[in-house]
């Protein structure tokens, strides 16, 4: 299920530069964490759906992605993010 639009309304409001700043990696690895959360609920309540399992693998290795460019770039924001949505650095 994809994210409501308020709800990416106020994730890229909070973490984009402006209201229109979607591309950010900030603003992306944001997006993407909320999206994870979603799919880990529905994946704990649906043991056997390995079609969603497989697509939250790909989404986690995404985020990895972009914090390993968002560290090697900008650590000071790198921080900012990791301790704002609550999730492990690597």
């Amino acid at each position: 299920m994809p994210l409501k639009k308020e709800e990416k309304e106020s994730i890229v409001s909070k973490f984009g530069e402006n209201n229109t700043d979607t591309g950010s990696s900030s603003v992306q690895i944001a997006l993407l964490t909320s999206r994870i959360r979603q799919l880990t609920e529905h994946v704990n309540n649906n043991k056997k759906d390995n079609h969603s399992r497989r697509g939250l693998v790909m989404l986690v290795g995404q985020r990895k992605r972009l914090m390993k460019y968002l560290r090697r770039k900008d650590l000071e924001k790198y921080e900012k993010v990791v301790n704002e949505l609550k999730i492990r650095g690597w």
